[in-house]
């Protein structure tokens, strides 16, 4: 992210409400550790009763966010499946000190970061906490299945192309796209904690579900009237998406994946099929599985909440001040110009 981020006015109303909001402290725990009473990683609980939309279908509709510590893959150093609730509350205060701490002048990170570190501080915001060690389900043990010879192949030419293109930051083209202000994680699919900003607005129609991103301000337009999905060749950064309710969960499946944005170094050809399940006033059931056979050896299965949060969403302006890819460039050029300076001496 090197855009310069400034405060935006969904940070100034998150702050205005604190006073009054409850926020991570008292927020509905997900995933906790199994009870008799309840099926695996979910709270025993009485039936719950998701409001309806004019139409019958639950209402899905709102402002949420997925901003979470919960870490995609289980940790090398952790073995169990769940986390106490003491021990989660001790890695968030962890990393919030991390997050809320300020860069040495003049140091790569500060470079890096030129911009107040409360835009990464996640302790601020409305926090959907998990007590999972991981958010990946399946594989039981909490990590990515091993890729494909495909799916290695296909790494080690992307990285042979940005070397061609020279260092990280040589070439624009070399630079990640959320840098670019083109795309970030967050619009999906699958929807990822974007690592601040991480918030959503859903809309719902008879026909059709509509997710607003507030990460660029990316739009999900997801029918939901049975239309078929369009052919391979039509194909887009964030896929193309046709929904299905299955009783009272939403059902997304996307293709036509355009191959430039991959997750986690997938294919054009993944298929990912999310899960929408309201499960509390306050908290929607998020799960999704990626399919992808060019990349990886299996199928694998991510759960996570999706918590009730402020809105509205106000604009996300990346392209705005973003003075970050100039200056990274003049500064790559800046080093290449003193390397030919002391080589000639």
């Amino acid at each position: 992210m090197h855009h310069r981020w400034l405060p935006s006015s969904r940070t100034l109303v998150l702050l205005a409400a604190l006073v009054g909001l409850s926020l991570s402290g008292t927020a509905r725990v997900a995933g906790q550790a199994p009870s008799p009473a309840g099926s695996a990683g979910e709270t025993a609980a009485a039936p719950y009763t998701p409001p309806r939309t004019p139409d019958g279908r639950p209402d899905l509709q709102g402002f949420w966010t997925n901003s979470s510590y919960t870490p995609l893959e289980r940790p090398d150093d952790v073995n169990e499946a769940f986390y106490t609730l003491e021990e989660v509350l001790a890695r968030e205060a962890s990393a919030a000190e991390r997050e809320s701490g300020q860069t040495e002048p003049g140091t790569r990170a500060d470079v890096h970061y030129d911009f107040s570190q409360f835009g990464l501080d996640r302790s601020q915001s409305t926090i959907a906490r998990n007590l999972r060690t991981s958010l990946i389900v399946d594989p039981p043990d909490g990590r990515i299945p091993p890729m494909t010879a495909e799916g290695r192949q296909r790494a080690a030419d992307r990285a042979a192309e940005r070397a061609a293109r020279g260092g990280p930051y040589d070439a624009v083209q070399n630079m990640p796209a959320g840098s670019r202000c083109i795309i970030m994680g967050g619009a999906g699919p699958p929807m990822m904690n974007a690592g601040y900003n991480s918030n959503y607005q859903i809309v719902q129609s008879p026909d059709h579900v509509m997710i607003l991103t507030e990460m660029i301000h990316d739009v999900r337009i997801i029918p939901i009237d049975g239309r078929p999905q369009p052919p391979a060749g039509v194909q887009q950064w964030i896929g193309l998406s046709r929904g299905r309710w299955d009783g009272d969960t939403l059902v997304v499946e996307t293709t036509n994946f355009n191959g430039k944005n991959p997750f986690r170094g997938s294919s054009e050809r993944m298929r990912v099929t999310e899960r929408f399940t309201r499960v509390a006033d306050d908290t929607i059931r998020y799960q999704f599985t990626v399919d992808d056979p060019h990349t990886w050896t299996r199928p694998w299965t991510a759960d996570m909440p999706m918590q009730r949060t402020i809105g509205p969403i106000f604009e996300f302006s990346c392209h705005e001040t973003n003075y970050g890819i100039a200056n990274i460039l003049a500064g790559a050029r800046a080093d290449e110009r003193k390397a030919a300076e002391e080589t000639s001496r």
